[in-house]
């Protein structure tokens, strides 16, 4: 248990060093919702890679965390903000964008529009559907 703590702390550490260059790229917002003045955290796309990578980290509010850790929680209303990310040139805000487009698509028919309207990179297609 203690190497399984062990390693959980050394990768956070890994990810912390990331943190000032992920706030920078942010502008102090929120990747995904642009909710500003409120706490962020880093957040890693899945699949997660072996060694912690800026690429695929984010910086992202407690809602946003909250909503993609626990889909059962989803306020659809919430994720409209997916509909602009889809057109961000982070790639990592594009992939969390996508997916929730899809998720929210067979219900919402903002969603569906959004997906419709989209062009992305094969790239950040198949990051999308690698999970």
């Amino acid at each position: 248990m203690a190497k399984g703590l062990q390693k959980h702390q050394a990768r956070k550490d890994a990810l912390n060093l990331l943190g000032k260059d992920l706030a920078r790229r942010a502008k102090s917002k929120c990747e995904t919702c642009e909710a500003s003045g409120v706490s962020l955290s880093i957040y890693e796309v899945e699949p997660v890679p072996n060694e912690p990578d800026y690429d695929h980290c984010l910086m992202i509010c407690e809602t946003c965390k909250d909503q993609l850790e626990n889909p059962k929680r989803i306020n659809v209303h919430h994720w409209r903000c997916a509909a602009k990310g889809i057109w961000s040139e982070v790639p990592a805000v594009q992939v969390v964008s996508l997916r929730q487009l899809r998720n929210l698509s067979t219900t919402q028919d903002w969603a569906a529009d959004a997906l419709e309207h989209a062009y992305l990179d094969s790239e950040v297609e198949a990051w999308a559907d690698s999970i």
